[in-house]
This record gives structure tokens, sequence and C-alpha cells, in this order.
């Protein structure tokens, strides 16, 4: 057992370093060496929690082992990374186990979240090259080829992401669609730039992201939260900050998302902002995500006439909302029809 990783069962660094050694010889090169990072880990765990990572992480063994000889020894090295040692293995031979292995993800594709796993490969033609400096060379490697390869992993996990939480909440496309065109017509009234009218659209989509980890019952639940069930609510602007920040797409608007739940008067959450130290573009988000909630209602808040709702901002001005952005709303209000 202090040889094998415990949740995919294959042998761990300290087996591998160990063979390494006893494999340095002559009669066993050239020797080669494998490194298979897994794509998009951290997203699926900031995401959907750890429970899906390690099913990722048990899915992407399963492949490895598919897809290489009995005599080639696999291990998980840590964290996202496997490793394989290949003895008396040529370079061309390495090509087409790493082409086995590319095929082997490949048809997990329509899967719920697809193995993508990318390759280093270093060879070591003489003994007395030590497993470190190998290492070094096939992460070189690697990390060349996950560049691309990461972007589209991470893609389809947030389309992933975004589909479950229209199915789990009352967070909807309709929903994200309607928030997008008021902010943006706001924005435009404010004179943002081109930039930021297209960071505010960007951050209606995605302003809930982090609600994805939250069950359903929570989400749904029509009467009161339990204190318990309150603090995991106000966990999911810092999952959703954890989720674009791991996107390089998405950078850009993480701490929008982050501070989105703030008010005007400090007492929101996570950080307690106040005023102007909540960025704009999250005080108007915020401002706007509450008036299509009252006017379309949810299971624990029935719906109210745009002019209920355009009361309640006014009566939340200078607490929840930025005054002034109450104002221009208003004047938008009169000025449009957003059924």
């Amino acid at each position: 057992m202090s040889f094998h990783d415990t949740l995919t069962n294959l042998y761990n660094r300290a087996f591998l370093e160990e063979e390494y050694k006893r494999l340095d010889v002559k009669r066993q090169m050239p020797t080669c060496l494998i490194i298979a990072d897994l794509n998009g880990l951290k997203l699926i765990n900031d995401s959907f929690g750890f429970r899906k990572g390690d099913l990722a992480l048990k899915k992407a063994a399963e492949i490895l082992q598919k897809s290489c000889r009995r005599e080639d020894i696999i291990s998980r090295w840590g964290g996202d990374e496997f490793v394989i040692l290949l003895p008396k293995t040529r370079e061309d031979q390495v090509a087409s186990l790493c082409s086995r292995i590319k095929k082997n993800c490949l048809a997990t594709e329509n899967e719920e979240f697809p193995i993508s796993l990318s390759l280093g490969v270093a060879v070591k033609e003489k003994p007395g090259e030590g497993i470190h400096g190998l290492f070094q060379k096939a992460e070189n490697r690697m990390l060349e080829n996950k560049l691309l390869e990461n972007r589209s992993v991470k893609s389809h996990i947030l389309k992933a992401l975004l589909k479950t939480l229209a199915e789990k909440s009352s967070e909807t496309e309709g929903h994200a669609l309607r928030m997008q065109k008021m902010a943006y017509i706001i924005g435009e009234k404010m004179g943002l730039s081109q930039s930021d009218l297209d960071r505010l659209s960007l951050l209606a989509i995605l302003h809930d992201l982090g609600k994805t980890i939250i069950s359903e019952e929570i989400l749904e639940k029509p009467g009161p939260l339990t204190p318990k069930e309150g603090k995991k609510i106000q966990q999911h602007p810092v999952t959703g900050f954890r989720i674009a920040s791991a996107t390089e797409e998405f950078m850009h608007i993480a701490s929008l998302i982050l501070y989105h739940h703030e008010w005007w008067n400090g007492s929101g959450y996570p950080s307690g902002l106040a005023g102007e130290e909540i960025p704009l573009l999250s005080r108007i988000i915020s401002m706007v995500d509450a008036y299509d909630v009252m006017t379309t209602g949810r299971p624990y808040k029935k719906k109210m006439s745009g002019k209920a709702a355009t009361t309640e901002l006014k009566r939340c001005a200078g607490t929840q909302f930025d005054p002034e952005l109450v104002g221009n709303f208003e004047e938008v209000l009169q000025e449009v029809n957003f059924g």
C-alpha cells in the first residue's frame, strides 16, 4: 500500500523513484519518461467540487492503463500529474503510445467532463541521469502542449457549468439575457467605454457562476435559509471568483464577480466594501439583478410589478444600491420597456 496511490490505485511517486534507480542500467536503455497532465482539474474542483475532480483523475488513470503496455510503469506523481516510465523503449515507440493515449481521450469527448491529457516526453540514452533532470525535460515539453489544449477543455467545462446552473436553479438563460440588455443600456447612458460594456455583458451572464456547487434544495428553498445555508450562499461570489480566475477568457471579470453582492453602505458580502470601493460594474449588476428577480419572481420571492420594483430600488438607494445608479436606472426604465 505504501507504493500505491489510494485514489487511482496506480503506483505513487515513491515507488517510481525507486524503480527509476533500479532500472538505471545500460541494458534498460533507452529509457523514456512521459508526463501526462490532466487539463482543467482545478476548474472542475472549484466548480463542481473535489468528488467530481477525483472521478476525472480516476478516469484519466484508466485511460493510461488502457493505453500502456504491461511492462510500462504508470504512477500518479501528485495533483493532476501522472508519470509513465518506459524501459527499453525508443522514441518512435513512445510516439505510438502517446497517439493511443490521445485517441482514448478523444473517446470521452461526449461525456460530462471529457478527459484531456497534455503529454511531454523525454528520452535517456545512457545510465546516470537523475529522474528529476529527465522529469524537467518532459515537463517543459508538456507545458508547451498544454497551452492550447487547456483552453479548449476549460471552455467545455464552463459550458457544462452554465448548463448545470440553469438546471438546478431559477438562474435561467432568460434571466441572464434580460440582465445583459438592461446593464448594457445603463452603461451606454453613463458613457462607459466599449471595453467596459463588453465586460458588463459578460458579467451579466457569469455573475452567479459560483452557485453551481450549491445544492438545488438551498437555491430553490421557498422558506427562510438556516444560518448554515446562508453562509453557503454568501460563499458563491468567492467560488465564482476562483472559477473565473482559473480561465484566461474570464480573468478580467473575476473581481467583478467577487464583489457583485457588496452593499453601498458596507453591509454586503464577502468583503464588506462600501461606496465607490465597490467596482462600478459590480454595482450596476447588483442593481439590475435585484430588479429582474423582483419583476420575474422566484420560489422564495413573489413577482412584483415594474413600478413596485422601482420603488423598492429607490427605498434601498444609499443602503444596498448606489443612489446615482438607481436614478440612472429609473430614467432608463421610463424610456425602455424590458418586458
